[in-house]
């Protein structure tokens, strides 16, 4: 609670900023009556809305879970933790796409036709200033308070969790902050401005078509329907087959059900994906016969996306994959050095193989692109855009199973704090609490035994928080190009011959994609100094205060704790949201076309960057 409070006194903050610009480029330049502007102004407070209600929901329910899959440790039966841990994760993923769906169809329904575009980029705007609040500053204050109760176990010589450690209460509150409220926050904006970006270019490329246009945007909707759908039946059939299979088994591998469970929702989607096609677009006439599969083989590309990426992040971040055997091994051996090194390895390679799997799937959507139906809506001005519709739509099939995506990431948080309060409750060392559990619920409790449940649950939770990372960078980068091609085919519109300036020859396109790969490494660099800043502080205070005479630190160490964490967080956040924002609007005056090379370079740097910087943790993790 203290730090959601504190990061929504940060977000109204950020919304003035945002809204003073609103007003100037709709009222000063565009000449809006003050109605209108107070209509998109609300729609950007809807979009910072739903990303802090679903991120506050998200860790309500995981603070919840938490103590739940603790206790159901005591059991001796580790499918009672997997069940918990999985279906927080379920209704958090199922909210957050459901209430996105809600406010853009209202957007959509009720709202005067000549304000749906403010209002959408409105919403999209709001959407990923809460995004971005509270994924960089979550992952920022996670990380400060992760190496600050790391580096005192080294140096007290303390084990995992243990209550007289300060940073361990800040380590937990930072897994809800990084692990749950970030990429909650995340998928409801990724899920927003993917949609806003495919709805804004089909509003833009087929604007001499309106009659298809919105036969289009309806089929996105109902496509989006069908992914709650979706998610719902799959995770049923899922926790059917692991009660057949797992249940009342001591031991197997946590990360089979969470693999089931992505398979099988892949499989469901493309299923509904085509018949829902065939349903909604197989009546159109010639030249739009085939249009019906075309779109349906091009959003499967994301879908079936949605669960190759993950096995490809688990042979580099799995507990059992030959990856982070050779990161344990070198660590043995080698000390840091080595490990390190090997972490670096497994990085890159991910992003080598990640990379060449979006690469081959956006060819295939591509070769789909170019079929005759696919051609014929776009006007013959704009063929060129066909592909890039197609890309758009493999963004919103990564999207097909957002709810489970999302399930799969929080079960992370879930298991890895049931581990720390188990600790932290201190419950074996009372001498009565065999008997109070074997009376009160009939269990005769193993405390090692719930031990290794709970480790081998935090294991298959880095896994899936790592897996789940690469599906949402990758849909934020596809997306993204929809929308910078939707700024082409605008300016086309405003100026004409935009494409001929659009060539590589043309000094100021090199020019933006330099730009943007630096922005990359200055983010690199910020977000890294503002968790080394931070987490120096924080080693400072618990070394100070820690008192290694008494059972447990006090209360009031453990919030200064978190309060040292999330003041260098947003400390960290401010810097890095002031240079990007106004380094946006600074190079979008400066020239159009620098703009454009300038935000591709960010997408596709930014793509590498942030796979190689994900599954490197994933693997050291």
């Amino acid at each position: 609670k203290t730090y959601l409070f504190q990061q929504g006194k940060f977000l109204i903050a950020l919304w003035i900023l945002i809204a003073i610009c609103i007003v100037y480029y709709f009222g000063a330049l565009q000449g809006k009556a003050a109605s209108d502007i107070i209509i998109i102004l609300f729609c950007s407070i809807l979009g910072i809305l739903g990303s802090y209600s679903v991120a506050w929901f998200g860790i309500r329910i995981n603070t919840v879970a938490n103590s739940r899959a603790a206790f159901s440790s005591l059991s001796g039966n580790p499918m009672n933790i997997v069940n918990i841990c999985l279906r927080s994760g379920m209704s958090v993923g199922l909210l957050l796409v459901s209430i996105e769906l809600f406010f853009m169809i209202i957007i959509l329904a009720y709202i005067p036709k000549e304000l749906v575009g403010p209002c959408f980029i409105g919403f999209a705007i709001g959407e990923s200033l809460g995004a971005s609040a509270l994924r960089i500053c979550g992952g920022i204050f996670t990380k400060i308070a992760d190496i600050g109760s790391d580096l005192m176990k080294i140096v007290f010589h303390l084990p995992e969790d243990d209550p007289k450690n300060p940073g361990v209460i800040a380590d937990c509150t930072g897994d809800n902050a990084g692990d749950s409220v970030g990429p909650t926050a995340d998928g409801f904006e990724t899920y927003g401005v993917t949609g806003v970006a495919l709805v804004t270019f089909l509003a833009l490329a087929l604007a001499s078509n309106p009659e298809m246009g919105g036969k289009l945007i309806v089929w996105i909707f109902a496509m989006r329907i069908f992914m709650i759908i979706t998610s719902l039946i799959s995770y049923f059939v899922n926790d059917m087959i692991s009660k057949a299979v797992f249940s009342g088994k001591k031991e197997f591998n946590f990360e089979h059900p969470l693999t089931n469970l992505v398979w099988i929702t892949s499989i469901v989607a493309i299923a509904i994906t085509f018949a829902a096609s065939y349903y909604l677009l197989g009546d159109l006439t010639d030249p739009y016969t085939n249009l019906w599969w075309a779109l349906a083989v091009i959003i499967s590309c994301g879908t079936i996306a949605g669960a190759v990426i993950p096995e490809f992040t688990k042979v580099f971040t799995s507990t059992s994959s030959r990856h982070c055997e050779e990161t344990v091994n070198a660590s043995k051996q080698g000390g840091a050095s080595l490990n390190i090194l090997s972490g670096f390895v497994a990085g890159n390679f991910s992003a080598f193989w990640e990379g060449l799997t979006i690469m081959i799937l956006m060819f295939i959507a591509y070769f789909v692109s170019k079929n005759p139906s696919v051609m014929a809506l776009m006007p013959p001005e704009f063929t060129f855009a066909a592909p890039v519709f197609a890309f758009g739509l493999v963004a919103f099939g990564f999207l097909g199973m957002g709810p489970v995506t999302i399930a799969v990431d929080s079960f992370g948080p879930v298991s890895d704090n049931a581990q720390s309060i188990y600790e932290l409750s201190l419950i074996e060392s009372r001498p009565d609490t065999k008997d109070v559990v074997k009376k009160e619920y009939g269990i005769a409790p193993d405390f090692e035994l719930a031990k290794h449940y709970l480790e081998s649950g935090d294991g298959a939770g880095n896994t899936f928080k790592a897996t789940a990372k690469p599906v949402l960078i990758g849909t934020a980068v596809v997306g993204a190009t929809t929308m910078v091609f939707g700024i082409i085919i605008l300016l086309e519109h405003l100026f004409g011959n935009v494409i001929a300036k659009l060539s590589l020859v043309q000094p100021e396109i090199i020019l933006g994609l330099i730009m943007g790969g630096c922005v990359i490494y200055w983010f690199t660099g910020a977000s890294t100094q503002a968790v080394t800043t931070g987490a120096y502080q924080a080693v400072v205070y618990i070394k100070k205060n820690i008192n290694l005479d008494k059972a447990e630190a006090s209360i009031e160490d453990s919030k200064k704790v978190v309060q040292i964490c999330t003041q260098y967080a947003q400390k960290g956040m401010i810097n890095i949201f002031i240079v990007i924002f106004f380094m946006c609007l600074a190079l979008a005056f400066f020239n159009p076309y620098f703009f454009i090379g300038y935000l591709i370079g960010i997408a596709f740097f930014g793509l590498f960057q942030a796979i190689f910087m994900a599954n490197a943790g994933g693997c050291w993790d």
